[in-house]
């Protein structure tokens, strides 16, 4: 392995129950298990999101949330990649591209040194100071307590090649554009390249 892609998801966007398939294992709402089934849990690295699937369970399942959907708004999304971008900085970790969406995040990075759950958790972390230093949180401190914007988990593509690599990069720069939203420049993410010992290998 020489890469990942993990995609986050805000609260709200993708169900561990979701009719198309989840990441999840189990389904902790007893208010969201009761309308939309146990977990499904999927096995696909492709995105599932366009698979054909009934509509009208899914809506029915997200009426059951507690509180709304998160959408990031522009400045939510800078502060979240400003976080991505100091985790990677003190981690030294190379990011090679990221989309922060409405409703979900793409990021391709080096591995690191932590298993891919905790470097996710660290990202999500990270992001989530950064929002409440910029007092951008979607949810507001409650007596200490406050709600997370981002689901739990992450799904996580391990990318082998360098081909791997280069289509992923592609895929999350095309994110924004295909969804009708402005291409994304961050000035944290670097340009991939070829190791050196593996060019002079070829």
């Amino acid at each position: 392995m020489i890469g990942l892609h993990i995609v986050f998801s805000a609260y709200g966007f993708w169900l561990p129950n979701d009719p198309r398939g989840s990441w999840s294992t189990y389904v902790g709402s007893r208010e969201i298990y009761e309308v939309g089934g146990k977990a499904t849990k999927t096995g696909e690295t492709a995105s599932v999101a366009k698979l054909p699937h009934d509509r009208d369970l899914r809506i029915a399942t997200k009426s059951t949330l507690k509180y709304p959907p998160v959408k990031y708004t522009g400045l939510q999304a800078r502060a979240i990649a400003r976080g991505f971008a100091s985790y990677a900085q003190k981690s030294r970790i190379a990011i090679w591209a990221c989309a922060v969406m409405p409703d979900h995040l793409h990021l391709c990075c080096a591995p690191g040194h932590l298993n891919s759950f905790l470097l996710g958790q660290r990202f999500k972390a990270a992001a989530t100071q950064r929002l409440n230093e910029e007092d951008l949180h979607p949810f507001k401190l409650i007596d200490g307590n406050q709600q997370k914007c981002f689901a739990a988990g992450q799904w996580v593509v391990y990318l082998d090649t360098y081909d791997d690599v280069h289509r992923t990069i592609s895929y999350i720069e095309q994110n924004p554009v295909k969804a009708g939203l402005p291409s994304q420049k961050w000035g944290f993410v670097e340009p991939y390249c070829k190791p050196r010992d593996a060019i002079e290998r070829e």
